[in-house]
């Protein structure tokens, strides 16, 4: 018996039995459905997770931080010093894309009689370029560029006028402006406002080379420059505070931040703990996911398990609806056998009933899954996420999320279940004596 005619007569079998079948059927669906919407719930509560860890962050960056030394032959030897030759190590690792270190002080900047006080920010400039920021207006800095900067999205929005009494609006194109900047924090204010025995700080004409694309990190509140213009521009301004300037000489340079930038993310995670075991201080947003992650796990077994049992109790009710299929079939089965039926034929044809019953069940509770999943995704959408909220489920754009592959394997998992289910009275029916199947009928 070749496998068109089992499969032709394993479906009029179960047509014969419409009721009983359609129990069995709806008794998969409720499980397969139940299964793929609480897996979906769960990585539903992973996409949220994903989307409000990069509205903190950029998931492809890791800041790295180092506050103990001051560039002597002492931090040398600490671990976890950030160094020319460190960064160098650093981006050699597999995976790593651009390594820059980071030179920073709080300073101010003016625009006419406007004026903003921001961290500017010194950054390898041909490495930068590598870190796949877009400007919104202008471009990024260049290995030539001196007193030249590049604004985060949101500084141009905080210029203020200090010599205002009340709040003033600030209209000021930095891209247009003829811009200043200084250490001086009283700059721009009223000289009846000013310590009369303050410091007298440089300042410094500058240009602007472009605006950031909003990227919801660090970078759309801080201004960048030429980390060479920014070491001098420090050292005058530690000069100006008669401070002493450390011993930072190109042998022995150190540096108090860095920032390690991976395009793959799949390596993010590795290089973090990497350089974690390396003593380094390091900042990601990769930390926190991968916490919340944990989270969207342990939440994730527990709605699967709670699918998983609907899914059993159906594999229950197909091995029911099998043994009883074999009770009342004892007749047919004898003749099969009397006839010079193959036992593995017999055998075949319950366990493609099973099957069949299984994979319909299957592919009806995907269906149904792919519906309450759009529902749940629209229409209940606010209601769903103000719950999921309360056990800390993000916030995200999506509710529930079905994969393709989910999809499949739901479907190829209802039908091993089906399968499975039916083994047993499977090798009953064919383990059967066909005259004492006769004598019994």
């Amino acid at each position: 018996m070749n496998f068109l005619d089992l499969l032709s007569l394993c479906v009029k079998n179960l047509l014969r039995r419409r009721t009983r079948s359609l129990l069995a059927i709806i008794g998969v669906l409720v499980g397969t459905c139940s299964v793929v919407l609480m897996l979906s719930i769960g990585f539903g509560l992973t996409a949220s997770y994903e989307a409000e860890i990069e509205s903190y962050g950029n998931l492809h960056m890791i800041n790295m931080y180092y506050y103990g030394g001051d560039g002597g032959a002492s931090s040398r030897e600490n671990k976890g010093v950030i160094s020319d030759k460190t960064l160098a190590e650093i981006a050699k690792k597999e995976g790593v894309t651009a390594v820059t270190p980071v030179i920073s002080e709080s300073m101010m900047i003016g625009a006419g009689k406007y004026v903003t006080s921001t961290q500017v920010k010194g950054i390898d400039p041909e490495v930068f370029e590598k870190f796949n920021y877009g400007t919104s207006e202008g471009r990024l800095l260049t290995a030539q560029d001196k007193l030249v900067v590049l604004f985060g999205a949101w500084v141009p929005e905080w210029f203020y006028n200090p010599q205002s009494s009340r709040y003033e609006e600030a209209k000021v194109n930095v891209m247009r402006e003829d811009l200043v900047l200084t250490a001086d924090w009283y700059y721009g204010q009223k000289e009846n406002d000013k310590p009369k025995d303050r410091t007298e700080y440089p300042i410094y004409e500058i240009k602007a080379a472009g605006i950031l694309q909003e990227t919801n990190d660090d970078s759309d509140y801080c201004v960048y420059m030429n980390i060479k213009e920014m070491e001098k521009i420090q050292k005058e301004t530690a000069k100006a505070n008669k401070e002493r300037v450390s011993p930072n000489t190109q042998k022995n340079k150190t540096y108090s931040e860095a920032l390690v930038y991976i395009e793959n993310l799949d390596y993010i995670e590795k290089i973090n703990k990497e350089l974690k075991d390396e003593g380094y201080q390091t900042s990601s947003p990769i930390d926190w996911l991968q916490a919340m992650k944990e989270t969207a796990n342990m939440i994730q077994m527990i709605l699967g398990g709670i699918g998983g049992i609907s899914l059993i109790v159906a594999a229950l009710g197909i091995t029911n609806t099998m043994i009883m299929s074999v009770y009342e079939r004892t007749r047919e089965i004898g003749v099969m056998k009397v006839i010079g039926a193959n036992l593995k034929d017999i055998r075949k044809m319950f366990l493609l009933e099973a099957g069949l019953i299984g994979a319909a069940g299957g592919i009806l509770g995907v269906g149904l899954s792919l519906i309450i999943s759009l529902l749940l995704n629209t229409v209940f959408f606010d209601a769903i996420s103000m719950a999921l909220g309360a056990i800390g489920g993000g916030n995200g754009t999506v509710i529930s999320v079905v994969p393709v592959w989910l999809v499949l394997a739901a479907v190829a998992f209802a039908t091993f279940i089906g399968v499975a289910a039916g083994y047993s009275p499977a090798s009953r029916a064919m383990k059967m004596s066909a005259l004492e199947s006769l004598k019994n009928e």
